[in-house]
Order: C-alpha cells, then sequence, then structure tokens
C-alpha cells in the first residue's frame, strides 16, 4: 500500500498502467449484453420490468378491509422530498392491530404529491405496519388506464395529487400488470 505523501515513480507518473486498466475494462465489456431500451417505443422494457421497479404507490389493508396505516408519521418523515401529507384521526370501533388491540389512529386524509415525488421508496421502508408499497405501474399507464368522465387524466396539477381514496384503489392495478405481462400493446 502506498502512503500518501510518497513520491511517485516514472511509470506512476505516465499513467499508461492505469489507462490499459480501464481500457482493458472498457474492452471487456463491448461484446455483453446491453439492457437499454427505448420505453415507450419497445413495449418489451414493461414486460421485462421486474417487481424491484418503483411506481405509484398504494395504501394496503389488512384482512377485516381496513387500511393498514396507523397515522404515524414516519413515511412522511423519511421522505427527501416532502410529498407525503397525512391528517391523523381517532380510529373508529372495530380498527384492531396485528395484536388485536383497538388501534389509536388512522389517516382521515392521507395524500402523495406525485409531480413532488422522487420515487426513491423510502416511505416503503419507513412504514412499520407493511401499509404503504409501490406498484409497478408508471404515472402515464395509471392516467391511461384511469379515465375520467371520458377524458385522460394528467392535463392539470389536481390529477398528480393522490388521496387516499386513490391509494387503496391502486391495489386493483396489479391487474394492468398482469395485462401488460401477457404481452397487449403498451400504447393502447
Amino acid at each position: 500500500m502506498k502512503r500518501v505523501n510518497e513520491e511517485m515513480s516514472f511509470w506512476d507518473r505516465l499513467y499508461i498502467p492505469a489507462l490499459i486498466k480501464g481500457m482493458f475494462t472498457t474492452l471487456k465489456h463491448i461484446p455483453k449484453k446491453k439492457f437499454t431500451y427505448q420505453y415507450p417505443e419497445d413495449p418489451r422494457s414493461v414486460d421485462e420490468r421486474g417487481d424491484r421497479y418503483r411506481g405509484i404507490h398504494k395504501l394496503t389493508k389488512d384482512e377485516d378491509g381496513h387500511i393498514k396505516c396507523v397515522a404515524c408519521f414516519l413515511c412522511a418523515t423519511a421522505c427527501p422530498a416532502d410529498c407525503i401529507i397525512i391528517k391523523a384521526a381517532p380510529a373508529p370501533e372495530g380498527y384492531k392491530t396485528k395484536e388485536g388491540y383497538q388501534r389509536e389512529k388512522y389517516p382521515e386524509n392521507f395524500e402523495i404529491n406525485m409531480l413532488r415525488c422522487i420515487f426513491c421508496g423510502y416511505c416503503v421502508e419507513a412504514c412499520p405496519e407493511d401499509a404503504i408499497r409501490m406498484t409497478s405501474i408508471t404515472l402515464p399507464q395509471y392516467f391511461r388506464e384511469n379515465p375520467k368522465d371520458g377524458k385522460i387524466l394528467g392535463g392539470s396539477r389536481n390529477d398528480f395529487i393522490f388521496d387516499r381514496d386513490m391509494l387503496v384503489a391502486n391495489n386493483n392495478h396489479d391487474v394492468i400488470k398482469e395485462k401488460y405481462q401477457k404481452g397487449l400493446s403498451v400504447l393502447s
């Protein structure tokens, strides 16, 4: 190991060994298969997108059909873009925890501003109840599949603010993913 203040040798000053090593690395990667697809022109990228893709968010439900979120604000705190807004309220009777206790709070309002969201997934990692997850659906796919009053959404800023009901409804978008995986056109 070289010391910080040690004087460089003649070959080190020429940088030829480092240059040759870098060229060797570059040449080694040339014959390998490339993984870049031109989405949306190339629909293979949707089919080959894995479960690790971070798309739009969804709020999950428990076995009783109640939202799992306990309004702990950890997702909003972890969000670097500050795009999650939660307003907590006392939980109605019947909202139980995993252990069977009455829940203290639930989200009366839960909004995610998708224009501010950077899709980092920190909210998913911070959630202790596994209440928020990310789907593999992109925003353009979502707006194409969910027209409102015959119009495609995404024309105004308000279309990009997803409230609690929209986030719960995103649980049904696994059907969209299955449809795309069966080979139907992405651009239809």
